[in-house]
């Protein structure tokens, strides 16, 4: 751990987060489809999506990046991941009922409702690969 905060810049969001799944159609369907998400970047391994105009949700191919992508700009190291993973992503209370009949009408299963202490909502569902999806309301978190 880190205790010398003097020299230590601060960070200034989480830009990406990933996941990795067994068939990246598959995925890319659920996602745009049920996620209403626009692809920012595809290709044979990976697609982006923005996220709000605020962060970017990456679905890699799992097995895929197992090694050194080498781009014009340089390098990125080897990544990948198995298992089933975990997101969340934000949602206002109005829009969380419209949500939940939206996933209920495509046949999605919510599998857990929370509320929280202090006062936020989060419902989870699953993806085609089997991660651990999150509509969360304001009150989850101290910072939401």
């Amino acid at each position: 751990m880190n205790t010398d905060k003097q020299t230590t810049p601060a960070l200034g969001a989480v830009l990406e987060t990933a996941l990795y799944v067994a068939d990246l159609e598959q995925a890319r369907g659920f996602y745009e489809t049920v996620l209403n998400l626009e692809p920012l970047f595809a290709d044979h391994r990976l697609c982006a999506y923005d996220v709000a105009g605020r962060t970017v949700l990456l679905l890699f191919k799992r097995g895929a990046s197992t090694g050194t992508t080498i781009l014009p700009g340089g390098t990125i190291p080897p990544h990948d991941a198995a298992g089933h993973q975990h997101i969340a992503f934000a949602v206002t209370a109005d829009e969380l009922p419209a949500w939940e009949n939206a996933l209920t009408a495509r046949g999605i299963e919510i599998e857990g409702r929370t509320n929280w202490p202090k006062g936020g909502t989060s419902i989870y569902f699953r993806d085609p690969d089997g991660h651990l999806l999150e509509l969360a309301t304001p009150g989850l978190w101290k910072t939401y």
